[in-house]
Parts: C-alpha cells; sequence; structure tokens
C-alpha cells in the first residue's frame, strides 16, 4: 500500500491518500474512507478514472494522487449538467476531448426500404468480422479509433468474441456493407453502433438498418431505444433526428495528457 503524507486543512482530521490496489485509491481521515478513486484500463488502451467523493478539497487530492501514479493520458466521463464534477476535473488538469449527445429513439416507425442491390438480415460470424475489420481501417486511416465511444470495442486481431444475433447487416452481391449493433442488457434497449462502408455512404443504408431493427423492437413491444451519438458526426446526428429521436441529455469525454495539457 502505497500511502501520500497527511495534509492538514481539510477538516477537524488530517486526510491521507493510499493506493489500496493498483488501481484504487482512497482518501482516510480519521480512520474512516471519505473518498474513493478508480482507474480502468479498457479495450482500446485508454485509461479511465472516476472518484466518489462529496468534498471538492478531498477529490482535488484524490486526482493529483491518481495523475501521478498514472502519468499516462487519462480520460473521465461526466453529465454535462454536472458542473461541480466537471470543475474539479478541470482542476485537475483534464480538459473537454469530445461530447456525446444522448437521445431516445422510438421504435414505432416506418420501415425504410433498402437501395436497390441491398437486402438487411442477420448476421453470420465470418463476414461480419471482415467488416468489422474494414470499418476500423476506415476510422483508423481517417479521424482516428480514439475518436470513437468508449464503449465500442477495438479491433482485437479477430480474437475478441463477437455474437452475430447483436447485429443487423446490410448485404450487396454477397458482402456485408454496413451494420447495426444493439445492446439488449441495459434497462432500456441501446442501439451501439450504426457504420456503413465509405463506398456505400450516402445511399440510405444506415436508415434502412436502423428502421429494420426498431421495427423489430416494436414488434417485442419495445417502445423505444437509446443512442449516443458524437456531436461532431453531423450526418449521425441528422439521422437519429430525422427518425424522430429526442435529445435527453449529453455526456462530456475529459482528457488529461501528461503533464496536465492537452
Amino acid at each position: 500500500m502505497n500511502s501520500l503524507p497527511f495534509v492538514p486543512g481539510l477538516g477537524a482530521h488530517a486526510v491521507t491518500i493510499s493506493r489500496v490496489a493498483d488501481n484504487q485509491w482512497h482518501a482516510v481521515e480519521n480512520d474512516l474512507v471519505v473518498g474513493r478513486g478508480h482507474a480502468a484500463r479498457r479495450l482500446d488502451g485508454r485509461t479511465f478514472v472516476s472518484i466518489d467523493t462529496w468534498r471538492g478539497a478531498v477529490f482535488d487530492l484524490l486526482a493529483s494522487a491518481i495523475a501521478a501514479d498514472r502519468p499516462e493520458p487519462l480520460y473521465t466521463v461526466v453529465d454535462e449538467t454536472d458542473q461541480e464534477l466537471t470543475a474539479g476535473w478541470e482542476r485537475a488538469g483534464f480538459a473537454s476531448w469530445r461530447r456525446e449527445l444522448e437521445y431516445v429513439v422510438p421504435t414505432a416507425l416506418r420501415a425504410t426500404p433498402a437501395p436497390p442491390g441491398v437486402t438487411i438480415g442477420e448476421a453470420a460470424e465470418d463476414p461480419l468480422r471482415e467488416l468489422d475489420r474494414a470499418i476500423r481501417a476506415e476510422v483508423e486511416a481517417g479521424a482516428g479509433w480514439q475518436t470513437m465511444p468508449a464503449e465500442v470495442l477495438p479491433w482485437q486481431g479477430g480474437t475478441r468474441p463477437m455474437d452475430p444475433s447483436k447485429y443487423a447487416v446490410a448485404v450487396r452481391r454477397d458482402q456485408y456493407v454496413g451494420l447495426v449493433r444493439l445492446a439488449t442488457m441495459t434497462r432500456r434497449p441501446r442501439i451501439g453502433l450504426v457504420a456503413v462502408l465509405a463506398g456505400e455512404q450516402r445511399r440510405g443504408i444506415a436508415r434502412a438498418l436502423l428502421t429494420h431493427v426498431l421495427a423489430g423492437l416494436h414488434h417485442a413491444g419495445v417502445e423505444a431505444t437509446s443512442a449516443e451519438v458524437n456531436e461532431s458526426n453531423a450526418a449521425a446526428v441528422a439521422l437519429f433526428e430525422g427518425l424522430g429521436a429526442r435529445r435527453t441529455g449529453s455526456n462530456l469525454e475529459l482528457a488529461r495528457h501528461a503533464g496536465g495539457s492537452r
């Protein structure tokens, strides 16, 4: 266990910060835990951190301790309406990296026909992996995978488990050209990813895929699903809002690079 020196002036008793595990920190005052910090390295290689305390001074101590132990770039996600939490991370050297808009998407929609020559259906694992690999290569060649939502997993050399039952795909001449992934292990089903190969975009494939998935949910008795869209992705914002999606909030992803600067 690594401990930082006692810091006076936070209350009736001094507070100490201890790393109690490789990725966990505790703030202790008078033998009571008054704050906790946690770091988790996700599959995309980025480390996301969180702090749980009701005292700003303790938050600052925990943030400083985590940054000292984790000099690599650090990330966190906050509700944009939580100004106090956002300010705390900014004091620790974090700055806004991306903004995600949250939507509720109705399922009672008229299905959009797929463009000529394209069919929408269920996925098989091998061609799904091939499409997944191709889409990821296009993203890396363009904006870069670091611009993708944290929950969108990176390519793992073909070893990452893929469940075809969670996907709907668009097919042209026996080749997969687009996909939608649906996450159902949540309170409300969530659209986890919508992607179409660059050469097939702007033809209505994404809309056809989405309405196909939404119609299936409606048939199963689900009235709405959720989705998160990068604010900078104008095409995706237009797609969801064109389907009648209602914006319910937004999250900020903040980043702290080495030395506390971006």
